[in-house]
């Protein structure tokens, strides 16, 4: 099956044509990360505008780069949620309207979903696995038991660890988004120049926890001002990774432990973190196990990744009407409903 995939849930245009959910023919993001780095974060409205000038050029790009006219594509699959609503409505409206135009199956997948499969695009990995889910706006932990069945295990109280990267590195001074040059200076810092805290590393839970980890940072600036020197800044960035990579490794392997679990997907944009990578890889040697992380260039948001559940789901005849409409809030549990796969 050939489907077109289309994503916009937050600041990425992107289409794709992917063959059988496994062969990617084009991949095409258009990012608004220079747009919006003026005001320290994503601004709702201008990132729906510019979906709106962006979702039909990229569809076009991504079917010529694949040599696919669009007579060819057999369905469609799109970000139904959740993410921000005038962003999500632009990619489900043309996503309908295409399905309707051609007269072939339409899905809509939940954004969380994506990435947990993103990497069988690459290297499939026997199920039953544990998948965290580490972005901007998501720190989950997932047991996957197939496509379309999942049980959330575990999740942030507050902010995300993506966003708290972002909101540590505001205070540190560095350009939105911080996530990766916070990763480029802790690596010629020293992660043991700052205890900051490791929020609810011992509570017993699977959550997760990172405004108060943002707030020490804030707290230690406030008491110890930056200084002009570079190495002040490389320690500070090392020690807050240090203590965000310890919590997500930690709760991580509590889960693995719990649920009784050897396989590990981590996915979402942290994922390409390079600190997260090796306390990760460090704590799977360990324990013998063994732990899949997506190429960066799937790591982000990206419609590639679509298409793994996307196809699974049209194949099996699982598909939505098209009253279907974009959802803001979504959980990934309610989200599978309907469409489990034998």
């Amino acid at each position: 099956m050939l489907v077109l995939a289309v994503e916009t849930s937050c600041d990425e245009t992107a289409a794709a044509v992917v063959r059988d959910g496994r062969s990617v023919l084009s991949s095409v993001v258009s990012s608004q990360v220079a747009i919006h780095a003026e005001y320290g974060g994503v601004v709702p409205e201008i990132a729906s505008r510019r979906h709106l000038e962006l979702i039909t050029p990229v569809i076009r790009q991504a079917l010529a780069e694949a040599d696919v006219p669009l007579e060819q594509i057999e369905g469609v699959a799109v970000t139904r949620g959740p993410g921000l609503l005038g962003a999500l409505l632009v990619g489900v409206s043309v996503a309908k309207s295409l399905a309707l135009a051609r007269g072939i199956p339409l899905v809509g997948l939940h954004h969380i979903e994506g990435h947990l499969l993103a990497g069988f695009l690459e290297q499939p990995v026997a199920f039953p696995f544990l998948a965290l889910v580490v972005s901007g706006g998501h720190t989950h932990l997932y047991r996957v038991e197939g496509v379309g069945r999942y049980r959330t295990l575990g999740r942030t109280i507050d902010d995300a660890v993506g966003e708290a990267f972002d909101k540590a590195g505001t205070l540190l001074g560095l350009a939105y988004p911080a996530g990766a040059r916070i990763d480029a200076l802790a690596g010629k810092g020293d992660p043991a120049a700052v205890r900051f805290p490791r929020p609810l590393m011992h509570d017993g839970s699977l959550n997760f926890s990172f405004s108060g980890l943002k707030t020490a940072v804030l707290t230690h600036l406030q008491r110890h001002p930056l200084s002009t020197d570079g190495g002040e800044l490389s320690d500070l960035c090392a020690s807050f990774q240090a203590a965000a990579c310890e919590v997500l490794v930690k709760k991580t392997e509590a889960a693995l432990m719990q649920e009784g679990l050897e396989r590990l997907v981590v996915a979402g944009g942290v994922a390409c973190n390079s600190g997260l990578r090796a306390a990760m890889q460090i704590m799977a040697q360990r324990r013998g196990m063994t732990v899949q992380f997506p190429s960066p260039v799937l790591c982000g948001d990206n419609a590639a990744m679509l298409a793994v559940a996307g196809d699974a789901y049209l194949t099996a005849g699982c598909h939505d009407g098209f009253g279907m409409d974009a959802v803001a809030t979504w959980q990934l549990d309610q989200a599978a409903q309907g469409k489990v796969l034998p």
